[in-house]
């Protein structure tokens, strides 16, 4: 019973609500100053909307890979030959 009274209470609140309350007290067109009083909306705000900056692709310079022939390494900065004992 009493999720009901409760459902039934919460219902009765949002449905008073009108234009007025939503408005501040002030009514349709009017709305609340900065020290509290009713005050005319003048003129609509138009927001533009922001530009669109494309950045340009990020470019990666990367030295070409040290390429050795078969059976050495690269090590102490030049070609070394693998050792197999």
């Amino acid at each position: 019973m009493k999720y009901i009274f409760a459902a039934v209470l919460a219902l009765g609140t949002v449905a008073s609500f009108s234009a007025a309350e939503a408005a501040g007290g002030c009514g349709p067109g009017w709305y609340r100053g900065p020290y509290g009083g009713c005050q005319p909306m003048r003129r609509a705000v138009v927001v533009r909307p922001a530009p669109v900056y494309v950045a340009p692709p990020v470019v990666v310079v990367r030295p070409a890979p040290r390429v050795c022939p078969y059976g050495t390494v690269w090590r102490g900065g030049a070609c070394r030959r693998v050792i197999v004992y």
